[in-house]
């Protein structure tokens, strides 16, 4: 651990919460900020033991862990967690009833955790009820009455900001004038706070014209497209997002059922990024595959020798499920990335053994011997391509530094697409090609080819 910024009792307002995506909603939040060290673990190893011992040493109290770095951040739109569960309705008492009851039963989904509802119901409040007539006799009125109470309690620049300019260094100072903390301890003190601007000269307190009564109200109100909504958060561990979204799904479906009408249950964050995401990659993997095929057609002048080499592409791409089996990595974006990788790097070391292939065909007419030539002498080009391409993505695939298993799908993913489409680059591909050139060969050459093997 190399530093801590804790952000306690900030008030809430505009001027604080605008910028901030961490969901700090008023006095009763702390936000903590802690930086690691270099060649340090696991950032979720930390997370997992924190998540255990800190409920247990502070019970009672609500924790949940924001997203630090600035890739997980940025999939998440601003949002301060990657599942975002909106009850949208038009009574938020009864959306937030539902959310609840929905909160128990997300609690056995294996993998969720940090469930929080971002808008309580019981944030503590002080009611200030102005008597108004007594207001009156004495001179006040409630606006007077109301900046008087705001001014002690949050200061001058709540209700007038002031600003000193420093004609020497150009910076600009706030000026505040507020009650120091420890004259408001009670709400004692809160009834004695005098009363400016009344016209008989002395000024009153604040019990001479007003009620003090203790109540609450929701802490903060969210809308989407202007309608309300009540926002449950959560975060995975020790699980990959799509399966846990999957779980949130089923459960979400039987919710669906008894809604009552006007209210709507939707997942957003990483989730509906994610989705999105994945269709795209995906079908921008099958989009590639095809635009390459046709590129080797108009090249090739051929149906056929384009089909035999894209032959190796499913040996990459199941190299790259191998891979991410083994080294225990969850799919990815980083790792479909480094599937279209494999695409470009697979089909070019096939395109060498084809041509060569196809070259020697046309000379002595013998599609099983071309194949085997074309093996033998386009082996070291197709290992050299191959082993820069491994060797360079061996780093990132260990995820050594700051934030490398963020990068750490994609290494793993070229490495183990790359090992699979090689072998089946100099094995495969050849003996595809001789399959089908020798059953598209004349049969009157098919049989003195016989003929002659016959006689040797």
């Amino acid at each position: 651990m190399d530093n801590i910024l804790d952000i306690i009792g900030l008030p809430y307002s505009p001027l604080n919460t605008m910028h901030s995506t961490s969901g700090v909603l008023g006095a009763n939040d702390v936000d903590v900020l802690v930086s690691l060290r270099e060649k340090h673990h696991s950032t979720a190893d930390y997370l997992r033991i924190l998540r255990q011992r800190l409920p247990e040493e502070f019970p009672g109290v609500t924790f949940y862990f924001l997203p630090a770095d600035m890739v997980t951040q940025i999939v998440n739109f601003g949002l301060p967690a990657p599942i975002d569960l909106q009850i949208e309705g038009n009574n938020v008492q009864v959306s937030h009833q539902i959310a609840e009851k929905l909160m128990a039963d997300l609690h056995r989904v294996p993998g969720l955790t940090d469930l929080h509802i971002q808008q309580p119901l019981d944030y503590p409040t002080l009611e200030v009820a102005v008597d108004r007539t007594k207001a009156a006799q004495a001179g006040y009125t409630e606006q007077q009455v109301a900046q008087s109470a705001l001014n002690t309690l949050s200061g001058s620049f709540q209700v007038t900001p002031m600003f000193l300019v420093n004609w020497d260094n150009g910076v600009n100072y706030n000026l505040v004038a507020q009650t120091p903390q420890y004259r408001v301890q009670s709400t004692s003190d809160i009834q004695n706070i005098p009363i400016a601007g009344g016209r008989q000269g002395n000024p009153e307190i604040l019990a001479d014209v007003a009620s003090l009564k203790r109540s609450h109200e929701m802490a903060i109100l969210s809308h989407y497209n202007i309608r309300r909504v009540i926002d449950i958060y959560g975060s995975v561990q020790d699980r990959d997002l799509g399966e846990t979204s999957r779980d949130i799904e089923q459960i979400i479906d039987r919710y669906r059922k008894q809604l009552p009408r006007g209210t709507f249950i939707t997942v957003r964050g990483q989730v509906e990024t994610m989705h999105s995401s994945y269709v795209g990659l995906i079908a921008g993997l099958v989009a590639a595959i095809i635009l390459v095929y046709m590129l080797i057609v108009v090249n090739f002048q051929s149906w056929l020798d384009p089909f035999i080499i894209i032959t190796a592409l499913p040996a990459a791409m199941a190299g790259i499920v191998l891979m991410l089996f083994f080294t225990h990595t969850r799919l990815s974006v980083p790792a479909l990335m480094g599937a279209l990788m494999c695409v470009g790097v697979a089909t070019a070391n096939s395109i060498l053994v084809v041509s060569f292939a196809k070259e020697k065909l046309s000379g002595h007419g013998d599609a099983e011997r071309a194949a085997i030539e074309a093996g033998n002498t386009r082996f070291r080009p197709v290992i050299m391509t191959a082993l820069a391409m491994i060797i360079g993505m061996v780093p990132m695939a260990l995820g050594f530094g700051d934030g490398g298993e963020q990068n750490a799908p994609l290494g793993r993913a070229v490495i183990g697409g790359l090992l699979c489409a090689t072998m089946a680059t100099l094995i495969f591909v050849p003996s595809v090609f001789a399959f089908f050139h020798w059953k598209a060969e004349p049969p009157l050459r098919l049989r003195n080819r016989r003929h002659r093997y016959e006689q040797q």
